[in-house]
């Protein structure tokens, strides 16, 4: 993407809309970037869940939620953000 809000990696509350032709373009937009703390998307067929969650190139993935918190997941990116994983028994 062209849009530096698309590149870079910022806090706050901030949802570029990028339009896409299918699936596998929205990885490739999603995945082209050097940062990798966490990704979200939305969709009901089970099948691309898995298939789009396990092409990301993200430490964490949500699915169907605006929110992804647990004690017993790890934290933490992959590329250039953070420094790897903490909490869990993987952490």
């Amino acid at each position: 993407s062209v849009m530096a809000v698309a590149q870079e990696e910022t806090f706050g509350p901030l949802a570029p809309i990028i339009r896409f032709n299918d699936a596998d373009q929205v990885v490739r937009e999603a995945n082209d970037t050097i940062y990798g703390l966490a990704a979200y998307f939305y969709a009901s067929n089970l099948k691309r869940v898995w298939r789009v969650a396990e092409a990301l190139e993200y430490g964490m993935v949500g699915i169907n939620t605006g929110r992804m918190s647990s004690e017993a997941a790890p934290f933490g990116g992959i590329k250039q953000s953070g420094i790897g994983r903490e909490g869990s028994r993987h952490g």
